[in-house]
């Protein structure tokens, strides 16, 4: 199925390291994310990762280049 032929509706899931990912509404959420906030089809969902998440680093890894840098 193409991009334009998915119909179906998704949200945007983040985990604890600020990863970003899509995950169809009727499915559960699985263990280690949580919602982020934003639904929509699957290229709307993609284009609002693209405008959120622009460090690609985890948290973890953004954390202790901050600590290493002062």
């Amino acid at each position: 199925m193409s991009d334009e032929e998915d119909d179906r509706d998704y949200r945007v899931v983040v985990n604890h390291e600020e990863q970003y990912s899509i995950w169809l509404t009727y499915r559960e959420i699985p263990n280690g994310w949580r919602e982020a906030g934003f639904a929509g089809k699957r290229n709307e969902c993609l284009e609002w990762i693209a405008n959120v998440w622009t460090d690609m680093r985890p948290l973890s890894l953004r954390r202790a280049m901050d600590e290493k840098s002062r």
